[in-house]
Protein backbone atom coordinates (compact mmCIF):
# COMPACT_ATOMS: atom_id res chain seq x y z
CA UNK A 1 0.00 0.00 0.00
CA UNK A 2 1.47 3.35 -1.05
CA UNK A 3 0.87 6.45 1.06
CA UNK A 4 0.96 9.80 -0.66
CA UNK A 5 0.85 11.91 2.51
CA UNK A 6 4.53 11.49 3.38
CA UNK A 7 7.52 12.20 1.17
CA UNK A 8 11.18 11.91 2.17
CA UNK A 9 13.32 14.82 0.98
CA UNK A 10 16.71 13.98 2.50
CA UNK A 11 18.16 11.03 4.41
CA UNK A 12 21.14 10.13 6.58
CA UNK A 13 21.13 6.67 8.14
CA UNK A 14 17.57 6.10 9.29
CA UNK A 15 17.08 9.83 9.81
CA UNK A 16 15.12 11.72 7.22
CA UNK A 17 13.72 15.13 6.44
CA UNK A 18 10.21 14.59 5.19
CA UNK A 19 7.00 16.37 4.32
CA UNK A 20 3.82 15.18 6.02
CA UNK A 21 0.74 16.44 4.22
CA UNK A 22 -2.17 17.00 6.61
CA UNK A 23 -5.15 17.54 4.28
CA UNK A 24 -7.75 18.55 6.86
CA UNK A 25 -5.52 21.33 8.19
CA UNK A 26 -4.45 22.33 4.70
CA UNK A 27 -0.79 22.32 5.78
CA UNK A 28 2.38 20.35 5.14
CA UNK A 29 4.52 19.67 8.20
CA UNK A 30 8.27 19.31 7.75
CA UNK A 31 9.70 16.43 9.76
CA UNK A 32 11.40 15.75 12.09
CA UNK A 33 8.79 17.76 13.93
CA UNK A 34 8.02 18.52 17.55
CA UNK A 35 4.41 18.47 18.73
CA UNK A 36 4.14 20.50 21.95
CA UNK A 37 1.49 19.00 24.21
CA UNK A 38 -1.27 21.46 25.08
CA UNK A 39 -3.73 20.83 27.89
CA UNK A 40 -6.52 23.43 27.54
CA UNK A 41 -7.06 23.30 31.31
CA UNK A 42 -3.44 24.29 32.03
CA UNK A 43 -1.90 26.42 29.26
CA UNK A 44 1.67 27.34 30.11
CA UNK A 45 2.53 28.91 26.73
CA UNK A 46 -0.29 30.04 24.45
CA UNK A 47 -0.59 27.88 21.32
CA UNK A 48 -0.59 31.01 19.13
CA UNK A 49 2.87 31.80 20.53
CA UNK A 50 4.02 28.22 19.94
CA UNK A 51 3.35 28.93 16.28
CA UNK A 52 4.54 32.53 15.93
CA UNK A 53 7.56 32.56 18.28
CA UNK A 54 8.80 28.98 18.32
CA UNK A 55 7.89 27.78 14.85
CA UNK A 56 5.54 24.94 15.82
CA UNK A 57 3.75 23.60 12.74
CA UNK A 58 1.79 20.96 14.66
CA UNK A 59 0.73 20.32 18.25
CA UNK A 60 -1.06 17.59 20.17
CA UNK A 61 -3.85 17.67 22.73
CA UNK A 62 -5.82 14.96 24.47
CA UNK A 63 -9.29 14.40 23.04
CA UNK A 64 -10.33 12.25 26.01
CA UNK A 65 -9.72 15.17 28.38
CA UNK A 66 -11.90 17.33 26.13
CA UNK A 67 -14.49 14.56 25.82
CA UNK A 68 -14.84 14.48 29.64
CA UNK A 69 -14.45 18.23 30.17
CA UNK A 70 -17.37 20.28 31.43
CA UNK A 71 -15.42 23.44 30.65
CA UNK A 72 -14.30 22.82 27.08
CA UNK A 73 -16.32 19.99 25.49
CA UNK A 74 -19.12 22.17 24.14
CA UNK A 75 -16.74 24.90 22.98
CA UNK A 76 -14.65 22.31 21.13
CA UNK A 77 -17.73 20.87 19.43
CA UNK A 78 -19.19 24.27 18.57
CA UNK A 79 -16.10 26.12 17.36
CA UNK A 80 -13.53 23.41 16.76
CA UNK A 81 -10.07 22.81 18.16
CA UNK A 82 -8.33 25.40 16.02
CA UNK A 83 -10.53 28.17 17.40
CA UNK A 84 -10.44 26.79 20.94
CA UNK A 85 -6.64 26.63 20.99
CA UNK A 86 -6.04 29.60 18.66
CA UNK A 87 -3.68 27.60 16.46
CA UNK A 88 -3.52 27.61 12.65
CA UNK A 89 -1.21 24.64 12.14
CA UNK A 90 -2.06 20.94 12.30
CA UNK A 91 -3.53 19.47 15.48
CA UNK A 92 -3.16 15.85 16.52
CA UNK A 93 -5.33 14.38 19.27
CA UNK A 94 -4.61 11.46 21.56
CA UNK A 95 -7.46 9.13 22.46
CA UNK A 96 -7.23 8.45 26.17
CA UNK A 97 -4.89 5.49 25.88
CA UNK A 98 -2.55 7.24 28.32
CA UNK A 99 -5.35 7.46 30.86
CA UNK A 100 -6.11 3.79 30.16
CA UNK A 101 -2.51 2.89 30.95
CA UNK A 102 -2.44 5.04 34.08
CA UNK A 103 -5.85 4.28 35.58
CA UNK A 104 -6.86 0.95 34.04
CA UNK A 105 -10.07 1.98 32.27
CA UNK A 106 -11.74 4.74 30.30
CA UNK A 107 -15.37 5.27 29.40
CA UNK A 108 -15.17 5.58 25.62
CA UNK A 109 -14.89 3.23 22.65
CA UNK A 110 -12.70 3.53 19.57
CA UNK A 111 -15.66 4.51 17.37
CA UNK A 112 -16.89 7.11 19.86
CA UNK A 113 -13.53 8.78 20.39
CA UNK A 114 -12.67 8.84 16.67
CA UNK A 115 -16.02 10.43 15.83
CA UNK A 116 -15.54 12.94 18.65
CA UNK A 117 -12.06 13.78 17.36
CA UNK A 118 -13.53 14.30 13.92
CA UNK A 119 -16.37 16.44 15.27
CA UNK A 120 -14.04 18.77 17.18
CA UNK A 121 -11.90 19.31 14.08
CA UNK A 122 -8.84 17.19 14.84
CA UNK A 123 -6.49 16.83 11.88
CA UNK A 124 -4.88 13.58 13.06
CA UNK A 125 -6.90 11.33 15.38
CA UNK A 126 -6.02 8.27 17.44
CA UNK A 127 -7.98 5.10 18.25
CA UNK A 128 -8.03 3.56 21.72
CA UNK A 129 -5.08 1.18 21.69
CA UNK A 130 -3.62 -0.67 24.67
CA UNK A 131 -0.13 0.64 25.57
CA UNK A 132 1.43 -2.52 26.95
CA UNK A 133 4.32 -1.58 29.28
CA UNK A 134 7.82 -3.05 29.06
CA UNK A 135 8.77 -6.43 30.47
CA UNK A 136 5.29 -7.91 30.89
CA UNK A 137 4.90 -11.63 30.30
CA UNK A 138 4.55 -12.64 26.67
CA UNK A 139 1.00 -13.92 27.05
CA UNK A 140 -0.19 -10.49 28.18
CA UNK A 141 1.76 -8.72 25.43
CA UNK A 142 0.25 -10.96 22.75
CA UNK A 143 -3.28 -10.66 24.11
CA UNK A 144 -3.16 -6.85 24.37
CA UNK A 145 -1.54 -6.55 20.95
CA UNK A 146 -4.36 -8.61 19.46
CA UNK A 147 -6.89 -6.21 21.02
CA UNK A 148 -5.00 -3.20 19.67
CA UNK A 149 -4.90 -4.71 16.20
CA UNK A 150 -8.65 -5.37 16.29
CA UNK A 151 -9.20 -1.72 17.19
CA UNK A 152 -6.96 -0.54 14.36
CA UNK A 153 -8.97 -2.61 11.90
CA UNK A 154 -12.15 -1.11 13.36
CA UNK A 155 -10.68 2.40 13.17
CA UNK A 156 -10.07 1.92 9.45
CA UNK A 157 -13.83 1.47 8.94
CA UNK A 158 -14.89 4.66 10.75
CA UNK A 159 -15.76 7.52 8.39
CA UNK A 160 -13.61 10.45 9.51
CA UNK A 161 -13.42 12.36 6.24
CA UNK A 162 -10.01 13.97 5.63
CA UNK A 163 -8.82 13.41 9.21
CA UNK A 164 -5.68 11.28 9.27
CA UNK A 165 -5.67 8.44 11.80
CA UNK A 166 -2.80 7.07 13.88
CA UNK A 167 -2.07 3.35 13.93
CA UNK A 168 -0.09 2.76 17.18
CA UNK A 169 2.55 0.02 17.15
CA UNK A 170 2.60 -1.92 20.42
CA UNK A 171 4.17 -5.20 21.57
CA UNK A 172 6.00 -4.36 24.80
CA UNK A 173 9.72 -5.23 24.70
CA UNK A 174 9.29 -8.23 22.40
CA UNK A 175 11.06 -7.43 19.13
CA UNK A 176 9.11 -9.99 17.10
CA UNK A 177 5.80 -8.62 18.39
CA UNK A 178 6.82 -5.04 17.60
CA UNK A 179 7.79 -6.07 14.07
CA UNK A 180 4.54 -7.98 13.65
CA UNK A 181 2.60 -4.99 15.00
CA UNK A 182 4.37 -2.65 12.58
CA UNK A 183 3.54 -4.90 9.63
CA UNK A 184 -0.11 -5.17 10.67
CA UNK A 185 -0.45 -1.41 11.23
CA UNK A 186 1.16 -0.65 7.88
CA UNK A 187 -1.27 -2.98 6.11
CA UNK A 188 -4.28 -1.05 7.40
CA UNK A 189 -5.56 2.04 5.63
CA UNK A 190 -4.38 4.23 8.51
CA UNK A 191 -1.84 6.98 8.12
CA UNK A 192 0.66 7.76 10.90
CA UNK A 193 2.46 5.18 13.03
CA UNK A 194 3.25 5.98 16.66
CA UNK A 195 5.58 3.59 18.49
CA UNK A 196 3.77 3.40 21.81
CA UNK A 197 4.51 2.59 25.44
CA UNK A 198 8.15 3.67 25.34
CA UNK A 199 7.85 6.35 28.05
CA UNK A 200 8.66 3.83 30.83
CA UNK A 201 11.86 2.89 28.97
CA UNK A 202 12.91 6.53 28.71
CA UNK A 203 11.98 7.26 32.32
CA UNK A 204 14.29 4.41 33.34
CA UNK A 205 17.05 5.58 30.94
CA UNK A 206 16.79 2.33 28.97
CA UNK A 207 17.74 3.95 25.69
CA UNK A 208 19.27 0.73 24.35
CA UNK A 209 15.94 -1.06 24.78
CA UNK A 210 14.17 1.91 23.21
CA UNK A 211 16.41 1.63 20.15
CA UNK A 212 15.68 -2.09 19.85
CA UNK A 213 11.92 -1.47 20.11
CA UNK A 214 12.00 1.23 17.41
CA UNK A 215 14.22 -0.87 15.14
CA UNK A 216 11.79 -3.79 15.39
CA UNK A 217 8.77 -1.58 14.64
CA UNK A 218 10.59 -0.03 11.67
CA UNK A 219 11.29 -3.47 10.21
CA UNK A 220 7.54 -4.01 9.98
CA UNK A 221 6.72 -0.56 8.59
CA UNK A 222 7.24 0.60 5.02
CA UNK A 223 9.76 3.30 4.11
CA UNK A 224 6.91 5.73 3.42
CA UNK A 225 5.43 5.39 6.91
CA UNK A 226 5.70 8.53 9.09
CA UNK A 227 6.76 7.34 12.55
CA UNK A 228 5.85 9.08 15.81
CA UNK A 229 7.74 8.22 19.00
CA UNK A 230 4.96 8.70 21.54
CA UNK A 231 5.96 10.53 24.71
CA UNK A 232 9.55 11.30 23.68
CA UNK A 233 9.92 14.92 24.74
CA UNK A 234 13.49 15.37 26.00
CA UNK A 235 15.87 16.95 23.46
CA UNK A 236 18.76 14.84 24.76
CA UNK A 237 17.50 11.77 22.89
CA UNK A 238 16.01 13.30 19.72
CA UNK A 239 19.10 12.78 17.55
CA UNK A 240 19.31 9.10 18.52
CA UNK A 241 15.62 8.54 17.81
CA UNK A 242 15.79 10.39 14.48
CA UNK A 243 18.78 8.27 13.42
CA UNK A 244 16.57 5.21 14.02
CA UNK A 245 13.89 6.65 11.72
CA UNK A 246 11.45 8.53 13.99
CA UNK A 247 9.81 11.60 12.45
CA UNK A 248 7.47 13.05 15.09
CA UNK A 249 7.92 13.74 18.81
CA UNK A 250 5.41 15.04 21.32
CA UNK A 251 6.66 17.01 24.30
CA UNK A 252 4.92 17.78 27.54
CA UNK A 253 8.36 17.98 29.14
CA UNK A 254 8.78 21.67 28.35
CA UNK A 255 5.88 22.50 30.70
CA UNK A 256 6.06 19.66 33.22
CA UNK A 257 9.75 20.21 33.87
CA UNK A 258 9.28 23.97 34.20
CA UNK A 259 6.66 23.37 36.86
CA UNK A 260 9.37 21.64 38.93
CA UNK A 261 12.01 24.31 38.22
CA UNK A 262 13.84 22.01 35.83
CA UNK A 263 15.91 23.47 33.01
CA UNK A 264 16.33 21.42 29.81
CA UNK A 265 19.59 21.09 27.89
CA UNK A 266 20.70 18.65 25.18
CA UNK A 267 23.03 17.15 27.78
CA UNK A 268 20.35 16.47 30.36
CA UNK A 269 18.23 18.31 32.91
CA UNK A 270 19.41 20.85 35.48
CA UNK A 271 17.68 22.18 38.59
CA UNK A 272 17.32 25.93 38.53
CA UNK A 273 18.60 26.12 42.10
CA UNK A 274 21.89 24.51 41.00
CA UNK A 275 22.65 27.02 38.25
CA UNK A 276 24.85 30.09 38.63
CA UNK A 277 25.00 30.70 34.88
CA UNK A 278 22.74 29.83 31.95
CA UNK A 279 24.63 27.79 29.30
CA UNK A 280 22.29 29.03 26.57
CA UNK A 281 21.66 32.16 24.50
CA UNK A 282 17.90 31.86 23.95
CA UNK A 283 15.88 35.04 24.72
CA UNK A 284 15.17 33.89 28.28
CA UNK A 285 18.76 33.02 29.10
CA UNK A 286 20.06 36.18 27.39
CA UNK A 287 17.76 38.46 29.36
CA UNK A 288 17.84 36.88 32.82
CA UNK A 289 20.36 35.35 35.19
CA UNK A 290 19.46 32.30 37.30
CA UNK A 291 19.26 34.57 40.36
CA UNK A 292 16.83 36.87 38.59
CA UNK A 293 14.66 34.00 37.42
CA UNK A 294 14.49 32.61 40.95
CA UNK A 295 13.06 35.94 42.13
CA UNK A 296 9.88 35.64 40.02
CA UNK A 297 6.69 34.23 41.50
CA UNK A 298 5.87 30.59 40.74
CA UNK A 299 3.69 31.17 37.68
CA UNK A 300 6.00 33.70 35.97
CA UNK A 301 9.05 31.55 36.66
CA UNK A 302 7.27 28.48 35.30
CA UNK A 303 6.30 30.30 32.10
CA UNK A 304 9.82 31.63 31.52
CA UNK A 305 11.39 28.24 32.15
CA UNK A 306 8.87 26.62 29.80
CA UNK A 307 9.84 29.14 27.13
CA UNK A 308 13.52 28.30 27.57
CA UNK A 309 12.69 24.59 27.42
CA UNK A 310 10.82 25.14 24.17
CA UNK A 311 13.65 27.17 22.66
CA UNK A 312 16.27 24.51 23.39
CA UNK A 313 13.95 21.74 22.18
CA UNK A 314 13.11 23.40 18.85
CA UNK A 315 16.77 24.36 18.40
CA UNK A 316 17.71 20.69 18.67
CA UNK A 317 15.14 19.76 16.01
CA UNK A 318 16.70 22.34 13.67
CA UNK A 319 20.19 21.11 14.51
CA UNK A 320 19.17 17.58 13.60
CA UNK A 321 17.65 18.69 10.30
CA UNK A 322 20.84 20.48 9.34
CA UNK A 323 22.87 17.41 10.30
CA UNK A 324 20.74 15.29 7.97
CA UNK A 325 21.22 17.81 5.17
CA UNK A 326 24.98 17.91 5.81
CA UNK A 327 25.29 14.13 6.07
CA UNK A 328 26.74 14.18 9.57
CA UNK A 329 23.80 12.98 11.66
CA UNK A 330 25.86 10.13 13.13
CA UNK A 331 28.50 12.57 14.35
CA UNK A 332 25.73 14.54 16.09
CA UNK A 333 24.31 11.36 17.64
CA UNK A 334 27.75 10.36 18.87
CA UNK A 335 28.25 13.81 20.38
CA UNK A 336 24.91 13.62 22.17
CA UNK A 337 25.63 10.07 23.34
CA UNK A 338 28.50 11.38 25.47
CA UNK A 339 26.03 13.26 27.65
CA UNK A 340 25.03 10.21 29.70
CA UNK A 341 26.17 6.57 29.99
CA UNK A 342 22.66 5.36 29.19
CA UNK A 343 22.70 7.42 25.99
CA UNK A 344 25.97 5.73 25.08
CA UNK A 345 24.26 2.38 25.57
CA UNK A 346 21.59 3.59 23.16
CA UNK A 347 24.17 4.61 20.58
CA UNK A 348 25.90 1.26 20.87
CA UNK A 349 22.53 -0.45 20.38
CA UNK A 350 22.11 1.68 17.26
CA UNK A 351 25.32 0.15 15.89
CA UNK A 352 23.83 -3.32 16.29
CA UNK A 353 21.18 -2.31 13.71
CA UNK A 354 23.71 -0.96 11.19
CA UNK A 355 22.62 -3.42 8.49
CA UNK A 356 19.02 -2.20 8.79
CA UNK A 357 20.09 1.45 8.66
CA UNK A 358 22.49 0.88 5.76
CA UNK A 359 19.65 0.04 3.39
CA UNK A 360 18.40 3.64 3.59
CA UNK A 361 21.73 5.40 4.10
CA UNK A 362 23.02 7.47 1.13
CA UNK A 363 26.06 5.98 -0.57
CA UNK A 364 27.89 9.31 -0.66
CA UNK A 365 28.02 12.23 1.79
CA UNK A 366 30.37 15.01 2.76
CA UNK A 367 32.85 13.69 5.31
CA UNK A 368 33.15 10.76 7.71
CA UNK A 369 34.60 11.61 11.12
CA UNK A 370 35.83 8.70 13.22
CA UNK A 371 35.20 9.82 16.80
CA UNK A 372 35.30 6.64 18.88
CA UNK A 373 35.05 2.87 18.74
CA UNK A 374 31.32 3.24 18.13
CA UNK A 375 32.13 4.85 14.76
CA UNK A 376 33.43 1.46 13.62
CA UNK A 377 29.85 0.14 13.74
CA UNK A 378 28.41 2.81 11.44
CA UNK A 379 26.47 1.77 8.32
CA UNK A 380 29.15 3.19 6.00
CA UNK A 381 31.76 0.83 7.47
CA UNK A 382 29.45 -2.14 7.17
CA UNK A 383 28.61 -1.21 3.57
CA UNK A 384 32.27 -1.05 2.59
CA UNK A 385 32.96 -4.44 4.13
CA UNK A 386 29.93 -6.06 2.52
CA UNK A 387 30.83 -4.69 -0.91
CA UNK A 388 34.33 -6.14 -0.90
CA UNK A 389 32.91 -9.13 -2.76
CA UNK A 390 32.58 -6.85 -5.80
CA UNK A 391 36.35 -6.37 -5.99
CA UNK A 392 38.60 -8.95 -7.66
CA UNK A 393 42.29 -8.81 -6.73
CA UNK A 394 44.64 -11.18 -8.53
CA UNK A 395 47.86 -13.00 -7.65
CA UNK A 396 50.03 -11.83 -4.80
CA UNK A 397 48.32 -8.93 -3.03
CA UNK A 398 49.85 -6.54 -0.49
CA UNK A 399 47.42 -4.91 1.95
CA UNK A 400 49.43 -2.16 3.55
CA UNK A 401 49.29 0.91 5.76
CA UNK A 402 52.54 1.96 4.15
CA UNK A 403 53.76 2.47 0.59
CA UNK A 404 53.00 0.19 -2.37
CA UNK A 405 55.57 -2.42 -3.40
CA UNK A 406 56.60 -3.64 -6.86
CA UNK A 407 57.25 -7.08 -5.37
CA UNK A 408 53.51 -7.81 -5.48
CA UNK A 409 50.99 -8.06 -8.31
CA UNK A 410 48.76 -5.53 -6.52
CA UNK A 411 49.23 -3.16 -3.58
CA UNK A 412 46.05 -2.12 -1.79
CA UNK A 413 45.65 0.32 1.07
CA UNK A 414 44.30 -0.82 4.41
CA UNK A 415 42.83 1.86 6.67
CA UNK A 416 41.01 1.36 9.97
CA UNK A 417 38.08 1.08 10.44
CA UNK A 418 37.26 0.18 6.82
CA UNK A 419 39.97 -2.34 6.02
CA UNK A 420 41.40 -2.97 2.53
CA UNK A 421 40.60 -1.21 -0.73
CA UNK A 422 42.30 -0.49 -4.09
CA UNK A 423 44.29 2.74 -4.10
CA UNK A 424 42.13 4.08 -6.92
CA UNK A 425 39.23 4.34 -4.44
CA UNK A 426 41.17 6.49 -1.97
CA UNK A 427 39.29 9.68 -2.86
CA UNK A 428 35.79 8.17 -2.71
CA UNK A 429 33.38 8.38 0.24
CA UNK A 430 33.74 7.15 2.97
CA UNK A 431 37.40 6.26 2.42
CA UNK A 432 38.27 9.96 2.65
CA UNK A 433 37.40 9.71 6.35
CA UNK A 434 39.10 11.81 8.99
CA UNK A 435 40.52 9.32 11.47
CA UNK A 436 42.65 9.87 14.59
CA UNK A 437 46.33 9.03 14.56
CA UNK A 438 45.83 7.13 17.80
CA UNK A 439 43.25 4.67 16.54
CA UNK A 440 41.40 2.56 19.12
CA UNK A 441 41.10 -1.22 19.20
CA UNK A 442 37.60 -1.25 17.71
CA UNK A 443 38.86 0.54 14.58
CA UNK A 444 41.69 -1.93 14.06
CA UNK A 445 39.40 -4.88 14.70
CA UNK A 446 36.93 -3.55 12.13
CA UNK A 447 39.75 -3.26 9.58
CA UNK A 448 40.81 -6.84 10.34
CA UNK A 449 37.26 -8.03 9.67
CA UNK A 450 37.50 -6.30 6.30
CA UNK A 451 40.71 -8.19 5.57
CA UNK A 452 39.03 -11.45 6.55
CA UNK A 453 36.06 -10.69 4.26
CA UNK A 454 38.33 -9.95 1.28
CA UNK A 455 40.34 -13.14 1.87
CA UNK A 456 37.18 -15.25 2.15
CA UNK A 457 35.95 -13.89 -1.20
CA UNK A 458 39.30 -14.41 -2.97
CA UNK A 459 40.82 -17.62 -1.68
CA UNK A 460 42.90 -18.12 -4.85
CA UNK A 461 44.96 -15.01 -3.99
CA UNK A 462 48.01 -14.82 -1.72
CA UNK A 463 47.67 -11.97 0.76
CA UNK A 464 50.20 -10.10 2.89
CA UNK A 465 49.12 -7.60 5.54
CA UNK A 466 51.65 -4.88 6.41
CA UNK A 467 50.62 -2.88 9.46
CA UNK A 468 51.86 -0.40 12.05
CA UNK A 469 51.58 -1.99 15.49
CA UNK A 470 48.05 -3.41 15.33
CA UNK A 471 46.82 -4.77 18.67
CA UNK A 472 46.64 -8.51 19.21
CA UNK A 473 42.84 -8.34 19.36
CA UNK A 474 42.83 -7.19 15.72
CA UNK A 475 45.58 -9.52 14.48
CA UNK A 476 43.67 -12.46 15.96
CA UNK A 477 40.87 -11.74 13.46
CA UNK A 478 43.19 -11.92 10.43
CA UNK A 479 42.98 -15.35 8.71
CA UNK A 480 45.96 -17.66 9.24
CA UNK A 481 46.53 -17.84 5.49
CA UNK A 482 47.53 -14.14 5.47
CA UNK A 483 51.23 -13.35 5.88
CA UNK A 484 51.50 -10.57 8.49
CA UNK A 485 54.38 -8.07 8.48
CA UNK A 486 54.85 -5.29 11.01
CA UNK A 487 56.06 -2.03 9.48
CA UNK A 488 58.67 0.19 11.11
CA UNK A 489 58.07 3.88 11.78
CA UNK A 490 61.75 4.53 11.12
Amino acid sequence: MERDIFEVRAQDGGGRIGELTVPRAGVTVETPALLPVVNPHVVTVDPSRLESEFGAEILITNSYILYKSEDFRDDALDGGLHELLDFDGAIMTDSGSFQLAEYGEISVTTEEILRFQHDVGSDIGTPVDIPTPPDVDRERAESELETTQERLELAATVDVGEMLVNAPVQGSTYADLREKAGRHAYDTELDVFPVGAVVPLMNEYRYDDMVDVVAAAKRGLGADAPVHLFGAGHPMMFALAVAMGCDLFDSAAYALYARDDRYLTVRGTKQLDDLEYFPCSCPICANYTPDELREFDDWEREELLAEHNLHVTFEEIRTIKQAIRSGDLFELVENRARAHPAMLDGYRALGAHAAQLERADPASKGAFFYLSGESAARPEVLRHRERLFRLNPEGRVLLTEGNPSKNYDESWRVVPPFGPFPRALSETYPLTAEIPERMDGAGYESAARGVARLVAENQECEFTLAHYDWPESALALVPESVRVVELSDA
